[in-house]
């Protein structure tokens, strides 16, 4: 699968295991290696020495090593091989991951008929104990559900359903890692299964209005989003949507009070708050917005504050809904604005 491997194993016993095997079967792309050998420190070092790029410790607790190269080629990430290939798959998730194909040869190592599950689309467990071992693997399984459009099987799904109080306790980052890949159908599988409950999650929002994994994560989560430990953008964004309400009516001047309050995401908003129809007034306001504007703050005549940027959200308003259109016209709104706030 990867002659890179092969030309620094030689003939130690190494095996190509997990998803690169099962997406090779399925004809999907691999982006990246799973090899499990004897000795993945001094095994990731020389391939980082041979074909260059960082090798650096996966899990310091498992011993694994990754290799990630300079060149965008696929990551290649050793793992121990303390024991057989056999026990080594035993761990696994579910069957068509715990298959295996020894490097230098096309040798299958499949204890579990996992090739048999690819050929039916089925997501069947490895062991009763799959979602105790690794509670990520509920939302995993849901999602490979998604991207595959496979199904568990019977028991595999009364074990999850079994487990759904567990789902939160995988760290939120691998939590949202999982969640961001879901599409619309995913959540609400996600929801069948009875895990998207714990989560704080629901699908009464407008999880089908577009398709964006970061518009999915806060139709869904909401509030409960910011529990998880998500970038700044994404908070803002989050923050941006939730707090959107929809113009009064494609007025100018409504158009813009909610461009104000939305942008740079106004699209998106609209989305959220289910006035698509809006789309055209938004954007033919940000195709009309002016590049500069009709007056500065310090053209205004007025001691610095908080008053600067009142009086020049209203002349933008006032601008952009066409009572004014000239610097002397917003001086003048200024200067009343200004003289019905002075004591």
């Amino acid at each position: 699968m990867d002659e890179r491997v092969r030309e620094i194993l030689g003939d130690e016993e190494a095996w190509i295991v997990g998803g690169a095997v099962r997406d090779e079967l399925l004809g999907r792309p691999v982006l990246d290696l799973d090899v499990a050998c004897r000795e993945p420190r001094e095994t990731a070092v020389r391939y980082a020495r041979r074909f260059g790029g960082a090798a650096f410790p996966l899990s310091e607790r498992h011993g694994a090593w990754r290799v990630a190269p300079p060149d965008a080629h696929q990551t290649v990430d050793f793992t121990p091989l303390p024991d057989s290939i056999e026990a080594d798959l035993a761990s696994r998730d579910f069957t068509f991951n715990a298959i295996a194909i020894r490097v230098g040869s096309r040798e299958f190592c499949d204890p579990y008929d996992g090739r048999a599950d690819l050929d039916t689309g089925c997501i069947r467990a490895v062991a009763d104990s799959v979602f105790l071992d690794d509670p990520l693997r509920l939302l995993r399984a849901v999602r490979l559900e998604d991207e595959l459009g496979f199904r568990m099987d019977a028991h595999t799904e009364e074990l999850a359903r079994a487990s759904n109080a567990l789902v939160t306790h995988p760290a939120g980052e691998r939590i949202l890692s999982e969640l961001r890949r879901l599409s619309s159908a995913g959540y609400r599988r996600l929801d069948e299964v009875g895990l998207l409950e714990p989560l704080g999650g629901r699908l009464d929002g407008p999880v089908d209005a577009l398709d964006d994994p970061d518009f999915r994560l806060v139709a869904v989560l909401r509030d409960r989003l910011t529990g998880l430990p998500i970038s700044n953008d994404l908070r803002r964004y989050a923050t941006t949507l939730l707090r959107a309400r929809a113009p009064d009516d494609p007025s100018p001047r409504a158009i813009h009070r909610f461009r104000r309050k939305t942008e740079p995401w106004s699209f998106d908003a609209l989305a959220f708050v289910g006035a698509p129809e809006l789309a055209g007034a938004v954007e033919a306001a940000r195709r009309a917005q002016p590049a500069e504007p009709l007056v500065r703050g310090d053209e205004l005549g007025i001691p610095p504050g908080p008053e600067i940027g009142r009086i020049l959200a209203v002349i933008d308003e006032e601008r952009a809904a066409g009572t004014i259109s000239t610097r002397e016209e917003a001086l003048e709104l200024a200067r009343g604005l200004a003289g019905a706030e002075a004591p």
